[in-house]
């Protein structure tokens, strides 16, 4: 997840408004979910179980993005340019979310699982999440590959699908990436079938579930903006956030080893080039956009230290259904409140600088 249409973008190519709200849909979706999550432990009862696929989606516009941005610049400006240019949009939210998350893994009032873990432990899974280190070693934390901020499991795959951009797919052809694009999405089927679902990536068990999920939607998404498939259509931000969401909400059934790969593979695809060929929005809706665009990667990257502390509530304290919903509702606004106030005191100060240096 890049926010990358509303921070580094070409000034001579147009504003994709409804991709930037998209974007934005799909994040609260997945804070919404991460609630849920907690809430319904099984996932059958989850009205929003697939809300995890929010991450797929963004893996696609990434690579859309990624594509609209740099494929025709990336050799003017050079690889060396690149990276740092995307060091700059992402990494600082990745330092603030690794703070955050070992605030609350010390000082979470619900729990005394801070006293299990020993300094060493503590200062060595630190490090590794400021530097985007995959290290899986606290129980406590369910092995995430992040400990002090679990969504940065799709930030380090994210890195790497930058990587492999800026050293071998500006240069292919769209042949090539097609034949990638195949064996990716047959990755992806096995992944799904294997495990049952594409929930994976975010732990050491599981953590090449990440790359399969990657692997196929950077691909196409990047194969949609060199093909130009734009689907020239009158829905409108309403109307396509509505399909976006429908995915999310679809009911959990045993058969989503197959609905799972079908939505990734076909569904936000379609999605995307809609979007893209959404054309116009009126004022209002655009300013919209590009506030749900800006606050999307924020809002993803500072939500999670939340949860555990939610989590470990709900454990101690087993909140009735309304005062749950209170607090779910709240949360979620709150954690929307939080995450633009972090945007426009931290995030944007610190990229203006850093790019400013540059």
């Amino acid at each position: 997840m890049t926010g990358e249409t509303n921070s580094v973008r070409l000034h001579t190519k147009p504003h994709i408004a409804i991709l930037d709200g998209l974007r934005g849909v799909a994040a609260l979706a997945i804070v919404l979910f991460h609630f849920m999550e907690w809430v319904y432990t099984d996932p059958s009862l989850n009205f929003i179980a697939h809300g995890f696929l929010a991450v797929d989606f963004f893996f696609c516009l990434s690579g859309f993005v990624i594509g609209y941005a740099y494929d025709d610049r990336i050799r003017r400006v050079g690889r060396a340019a690149f990276f740092r240019i995307r060091l700059i949009r992402l990494h600082p939210l990745v330092v603030f979310g690794s703070v955050l998350g070992l605030l609350a893994f010390l000082f979470d009032p619900f729990a005394a699982q801070s006293g299990l873990v020993s300094r060493a432990t503590l200062v060595l899974t630190f490090i590794c999440s400021l530097f985007l280190i995959p290290l899986p070693i606290i129980k406590e934390r369910a092995f995430n590959l992040f400990s002090f901020n679990a969504p940065a499991w799709s930030l380090f795959w994210e890195y790497v699908a930058n990587i492999v951009y800026a050293l071998v797919l500006y240069r292919i052809s769209r042949r090539y990436l097609s034949v990638l694009i195949v064996v990716a999405a047959v990755l992806l089927g096995w992944v799904s079938y294997r495990a049952g679902n594409l929930l994976g990536g975010w732990a050491g068990s599981n953590v090449w579930d990440g790359g399969a999920r990657i692997a196929y939607s950077f691909l196409v998404g990047l194969f949609i903006y060199r093909a130009n498939w734009t689907l020239k259509n009158n829905l409108g931000f309403v109307g396509l956030a509505g399909l976006l969401l429908l995915a999310f909400l679809m009911p959990y059934s045993r058969w989503n080893w197959v609905v799972e790969p079908a939505l990734v593979l076909l569904y936000f695809p379609i999605l995307i080039a809609a979007g893209a060929g959404g054309g116009p929005v009126p004022a209002r809706v655009d300013n919209l956009c590009r506030f749900l665009g800006r606050l999307s990667y924020p809002l993803y990257m500072t939500h999670y230290a939340v949860m555990w502390i939610f989590g470990n509530y709900l454990a101690s304290h087993k909140p009735g259904h309304l005062q749950l919903s209170l607090i779910v509702v709240g949360g979620v606004i709150l954690l929307g409140v939080f995450a633009y106030l972090v945007q426009v005191i931290y995030d944007e100060p610190i990229r203006r600088y850093l790019a400013g240096r540059r």
